[in-house]
């Protein structure tokens, strides 16, 4: 049991609660400062630059378009920035055409939302694009028209599609930080679920078995945050001088990634086969230890977030470690309940080795011929 459980059992429950909401509560004031910081300063900076340069009296749709296209979303991929700003932006303009050319009436706000509506999604199967071209288009027609012209509020909100563009290039959000966060928490699931299913198998501690099977089984959310947010990072490198330089360092990661994923499904194949050989009350202190060097060159490789050499020494680790997964070198070549946990774990090694650095065909090259 973690501290945290521990403290969880000690303390009432509704204080519990509470001091667990305000952590979470500053967690996330802390992660949203420098999304705030850029949404903040785009929307002031579209709306200045169509205040004060294009003399646009009230230039609200700049600042809307800026802050939603940017959003507080995990995802802050310029293609999805633009992808927002664009449906917003089309929204305005077919609201304008709209009205210019059938004015206002009982019947025309349906037909323009419903036009709008079919027409975004003829254009692209993006449900946010749809949504946003409609919510814009029903603004625009239910607002009071601005002096100007009748196409100053689409100049608005290419004015602000635009600022949130300048803004994801040059006031990037750490997506480099946030990808090796979610990195870091995956690692670190994957390294206690080794450590817990090590610690039954030596203890033969069944309701522990279960507990790591149902806590391996849950990482999914974790993979994909970490998935979206180097993708994330990757995208903005591309346009962003501050992170360009980074990009190799990011590219590498996705070789992380795509190991770790793997590994993280063969581990709860791994922990299920071994839930069910325990309950037959038999140590089996060879597996234990196999498990033990596999959590210690995991440490290893969760070093190699930070610094990239660590990744080298884990792989030499998994290396050693690899070349042990013959059933025949430990008497169990006929056993075969036994022998299977020492069959599967050879794909999770592959998948290791693979995270730490080699191609698939090297990690495959050090399996022990069977």
């Amino acid at each position: 049991m973690s501290f945290l459980d521990t403290q969880a059992i000690k303390q009432p429950k509704k204080r519990s609660r509470l001091g667990w909401n305000l952590r979470e509560s500053a967690r996330r004031v802390l992660e949203t400062i420098a999304p705030a910081v850029q949404i903040t300063l785009a929307a002031w900076g579209s709306w200045a630059f169509a205040h004060y340069v294009l003399g646009h009296e009230i230039a609200f749709l700049s600042v809307t378009v800026a802050v939603t296209s940017l959003g507080l979303s995990r995802d802050a991929r310029p293609k999805r920035i633009m992808q927002t700003g664009l449906g917003m932006v089309s929204g305005i303009a077919v609201s304008e055409l709209f009205i210019v050319a059938f004015g206002h009436g009982i019947w025309q706000l349906p037909v323009l939302i419903f036009g709008v509506l079919l027409a975004a999604r003829f254009v692209t199967n993006s449900a946010t694009y749809a949504l946003s071209a409609v919510a814009q288009s029903a603004l625009v027609y239910l607002t009071v028209a601005p002096l100007g012209g009748p196409y100053t509020r689409t100049i608005d909100g290419l004015v602000g599609g635009t600022a949130a563009l300048i803004a994801t290039a040059l006031i990037p959000r750490d997506p480099r930080g946030l990808a090796r966060k979610d990195a870091e928490k995956l690692l670190e699931v994957f390294l206690e679920s080794l450590h817990a299913i090590r610690s039954a198998m030596q203890k033969l501690d069944v309701a522990s078995a279960d507990a790591t099977l149902l806590t391996i089984r849950r990482t999914q959310p974790l993979l994909d945050n970490w998935r979206m947010s180097l993708d994330s990072a990757i995208s903005i490198s591309q346009i962003s001088p501050f992170l360009r330089r980074h990009r190799d360092e990011l590219l590498d990661q996705t070789r992380l990634l795509k190991g770790m994923d793997l590994a993280t499904r063969n581990l709860r194949v791994v922990v299920r086969r071994i839930d069910f050989l325990i309950r037959d009350g038999q140590p089996r202190p060879y597996l234990a230890d196999l498990l033990q060097q596999i959590e210690d060159a995991t440490k290893v490789l969760a070093e190699g977030i930070e610094d990239p050499e660590r990744r080298t020494d884990a792989l030499e680790l998994y290396v050693e470690i690899i070349r042990q997964l013959d059933p025949k070198k430990h008497g169990i070549a006929d056993q075969l309940r036994e022998a299977s946990v020492l069959l599967l774990l050879r794909p999770l090694l592959v998948d290791l080795l693979v995270a730490a650095g080699a191609t698939e065909d090297e990690a495959r090259a050090e399996l022990p011929e069977i």
